[in-house]
């Protein structure tokens, strides 16, 4: 039986859903990518779907525009229905104000841009093996609101992954780049580096080498975790990045 489409929502004319979407596609789920920046709408249910993703953005949940805060609140359907939801970096602080949360940039103005330490929290553990070390481009973090559960926390931004009931999850580090999309970011970003507690370049490129494997590993295996249920229940090409994301 044919699996229902996964929503990935992006947030610019040519970003790409990445590794997320390659191993999506691979695990038997067609893609529905949809840009409301550009105007896409977005579905008033997901009845026809298997769930959805949104992804990272230079914009900030904080932001007066209309499609932000249009995505804020649509995270309300796949909430009330049930269905699988991931948010990676700005689509997980997108479910945090979703939920009540605030989302902020740390206190002494620190970024994480570049390889940072991970670690689970017992709940975490309790779930899966997580890696290490991951992947940053963001200058703000979201914190914990009442009912989700922290599964993983770093230095700079203490919260770093969370689950909300047991269909909703949001990550704030991302797993998605190939290695297309991290040279894109590396050479499009270079600017972010100034700011404080950002890598240099060779550093993202240099960690890759060291850290994405496991990385790549995990996200195999929590993609599965998140979309487990719709993938028992239910029976094109990705360009570069344009920018690198801030969310």
């Amino acid at each position: 039986m044919n699996k229902q489409p996964i929503l990935v929502v992006l947030h610019q004319e040519r970003s790409s859903p990445g590794r997320v979407g390659q191993i999506l596609l691979e695990k038997g789920f067609p893609l529905d990518i949809r840009r409301p920046v550009l105007g896409d709408p977005l579905p008033d249910t997901l009845a026809h779907h298997a769930g959805a993703v949104i992804f990272g953005g230079p914009m900030s949940v904080n932001d007066p525009d209309a499609f932000v805060k249009a995505e804020i609140d649509w995270i309300s359907v796949p909430l009330r229905e049930n269905k699988p939801y991931l948010g990676i970096c700005l689509g997980a602080q997108m479910m945090v104000k979703n939920l009540g949360g605030t989302v902020a940039a740390e206190g002494n103005g620190l970024t994480e841009i570049g390889w940072y330490p991970l670690r689970a929290t017992e709940h975490g553990r309790l779930l899966m093996r997580w890696p290490k070390m991951v992947y940053h481009f963001h200058r703000e973090g979201f914190d914990v609101p009442r009912g989700v559960q922290l599964l993983a926390e770093g230095d700079a931004y203490p919260h770093q992954a969370i689950r909300y009931g047991d269909n909703a999850w949001g990550v704030q580090f991302h797993a998605e780049l190939t290695r297309a999309m991290m040279h894109s970011w590396v050479v499009r970003g270079a600017s972010r580096f100034v700011m404080p507690n950002a890598q240099q370049g060779r550093e993202h490129l240099e960690g890759r080498m060291i850290f994405d494997a496991p990385l790549k590993a995990w996200l195999y295996d929590f993609l599965d975790l998140v979309f487990e249920r719709s993938s028992a229940g239910d029976a094109g090409k990705h360009q570069t990045l344009d920018a690198p994301v801030a969310g």
